[in-house]
């Protein structure tokens, strides 16, 4: 009998399709609450920015929870591995440079999800940026520093 790890079965039928829309989402080792400071948050958001820039992906709606980040983005170029691979290698340095530590900061694997074209994208949206509100984290969206979409 094969025996895959988690990270593994993540992987199983995962296809990378340029210009197709997904969510990705992926968990901090152990799921340690390292964005509750907010700062070290900002760091993981400005590598969305980056993989902006750089044409990999477009980014349409995202929030850095304490342990998780959810990112909603169309895929420009290149493989949804590729761009969670380097998002989580370049936010790892980043947030070990500014705090000296020397850790993994992201458990392996991440989830993603292909949406069709004619899902509500400002719903799903706004269901992303407010998972602060359903965690009780703040009282208002507008209390809460880690998250953007291009609708709100």
């Amino acid at each position: 009998m094969l025996n895959l790890s988690a990270s593994n079965r993540l992987r199983i039928g995962r296809y990378s399709e340029h210009n197709r829309i997904y969510l990705l989402t992926t968990n901090t080792a152990g799921r340690q609450p390292v964005f509750s400071d907010f700062a070290l948050g900002r760091l993981v958001a400005s590598q969305f920015s980056v993989a902006e820039e750089m044409g990999i992906a477009s980014t349409l709606a995202w929030v850095v929870m304490p342990d998780h980040f959810h990112w909603l983005i169309e895929l420009k170029r290149g493989s949804l591995g590729e761009l969670m691979q380097r998002t989580k290698s370049l936010s790892t340095k980043a947030v070990n440079l500014s705090t000296g530590r020397q850790a993994s900061l992201w458990q392996s694997g991440f989830h993603d999800r292909a949406l069709r074209r004619e899902e509500d994208l400002v719903k799903l949206a706004r269901y992303i940026v407010a998972n602060p509100l359903r965690a009780g984290l703040v009282k208002k969206l507008g209390d809460y520093p880690l998250w953007d979409a291009i609708w709100v």
